[in-house]
């Protein structure tokens, strides 16, 4: 399938199923338009008469450029047959192998956020703590179930994970001892609102945190409107400072900064900037979940706006960094060349199947953003995972398992989208949230262009 769009004074020719990207004027860009719709001489008579006026466009010209075009057909370069969709059955059929888990250490949070999906850290149950037992059967559960696979990512989450800190620490400390023994490696992430960080929370995430990601909105203003403690008050002026101090002594060590943008700043590349000239270069802004009538959620209006906000992100990021200011954006980070595998490519997180989520008692869910939907409950760390017609249900959600997908250029990219977002607007993990393909697809969009113009490509 090929797409074709044009971005940044660049007329970008994609084709999907080979990733293959070409960068061609205006009069290849309608050749290939047309290519497998017209007669070849009908082709050439209709880009005559809107280019002929042009220098060296003639009809031998244009043929030679259409023989370009059969040869790209030839190498699968241009209009590449999908040849992917039995690989998508052989990854339903797969093993069962546990590669990264989510370990919610703690269901409750002091800050107080309105639009927090986690119902305030508590997932719509009481607030609670996990206990070392529980933490340390999650290390082992994890190892027991990781097969032959080396690397394992675990991340410390909630609610707001340092509320739990003794505890952090001493499932790292027993995950260290375990990975010796079973020849494992942990890498650790933990993700903060930044309330409680302190000199020891940074030391320790120095030097055991594979990455920390650190909650801010942006601007003061947009910040403060939701992130706020149970009086009423903003965070900003108290974490800002913390987040700064941390990101100074981490170095060359992997962070981002992740915000939320909601109904309230469908401008949200002013808090990406606002970020950028605080100091921190690896940014990421989401959009909001929540309901569709939630007060937050993006309008068909705001999404309008925040496709051109991708736009003029993409675009400050190229001037930045000629001036020498580059940052980071972490949704228009994409490698064309190695890139993830097909498999990958396909089954996207591998929520369910290779990735699970862990509440402080210890039940098990696809994912953070299932975590308290009782019907997405596939087991606990003491008996395995039993709900296996839940388990086999995310199996079988990948890049061809919706009907809107198989006519779209992107799945190949988004695997068919996140089952959470899909869930959460249509309720089943196999609908199709179409704003998020919107936002999806105009991200791919510009990520390109970036490389393009950045001379990657």
């Amino acid at each position: 399938m090929v797409h074709q769009y044009k971005l940044g004074g660049y007329n970008i020719v994609l084709d999907s199923c080979s990733g293959s990207i070409h960068v061609v004027d205006e009069v290849a860009y309608e050749l290939i338009a047309g290519f497998k719709d017209m007669p070849r001489g009908e082709l050439v008579e209709k880009v005559l008469g809107q280019y002929g006026h042009l220098d060296g466009v003639d009809e031998q010209e244009l043929n030679t450029c259409l023989d370009d075009i059969e040869q790209l057909e030839r190498e699968g370069k241009l209009f590449s047959k999908d040849e992917f969709e039995p690989l998508a059955q052989q990854v339903e059929q797969g093993e069962n192998v546990i590669k990264a888990m989510c370990l919610h250490v703690a269901h409750t949070c002091n800050l107080n956020c309105s639009y927090c999906f986690a119902s305030q850290g508590k997932y719509h149950g009481e607030r609670e703590l996990m206990s070392l037992d529980v933490g340390k059967r999650a290390i082992d559960f994890l190892i027991e179930n990781s097969g032959s696979r080396r690397n394992l990512e675990l991340d410390f989450f909630g609610g707001e994970p340092l509320m739990n800190w003794e505890v952090v620490k001493q499932i790292v400390a027993y995950a260290r001892e375990r990975e010796k023994q079973h020849g494992k490696n942990f890498r650790f992430t933990l993700t903060t609102n930044g309330m409680l960080i302190n000199d020891e929370v940074i030391d320790f995430c120095n030097r055991e945190m594979q990455n920390v990601v650190l909650s801010l909105d942006g601007r003061k203003e947009i910040h403060d409107r939701f992130r706020v403690d149970y009086a009423g008050n903003g965070s900003y002026d108290r974490v800002v400072p913390k987040f700064q101090e941390f990101v100074r002594r981490r170095g060359d060590r992997e962070y981002y900064m992740r915000g939320t943008f909601t109904h309230a700043n469908p401008d949200f590349t002013e808090d990406v900037f606002h970020m950028a000239d605080l100091g921190f270069d690896r940014l990421s802004m989401e959009p909001v979940v929540c309901a569709p009538d939630d007060p937050a959620a993006l309008t068909d209006e705001d999404v309008k706006t925040v496709l051109k906000q991708y736009e003029i992100l993409a675009e400050e990021m190229l001037r930045r960094k000629r001036e020498g200011r580059p940052f980071v954006f972490y949704h228009y980070m994409l490698d064309l060349t190695g890139g993830p595998c097909i498999y990958k490519r396909i089954t996207g997180c591998g929520s369910g199947t290779e990735y699970v989520a862990v509440t402080p008692s210890g039940e098990l869910y696809p994912c953070h953003q299932f975590v308290g939907e009782k019907e997405y409950k596939l087991g606990d760390l003491w008996q395995g995972i039993t709900n296996e017609e839940c388990r086999n249900a995310f199996r079988q959600c990948n890049a061809y398992s919706r009907e809107e997908c198989r006519d779209c250029w992107a799945r190949l990219y988004c695997s068919g989208g996140c089952a959470a977002n899909a869930y959460h607007a249509t309720g089943s993990i196999n609908g199709v949230y179409s704003q998020g393909c919107e936002l999806f697809k105009k991200r791919i969009e510009c990520a390109i262009m970036l490389q393009i113009a950045s001379g990657e490509i």
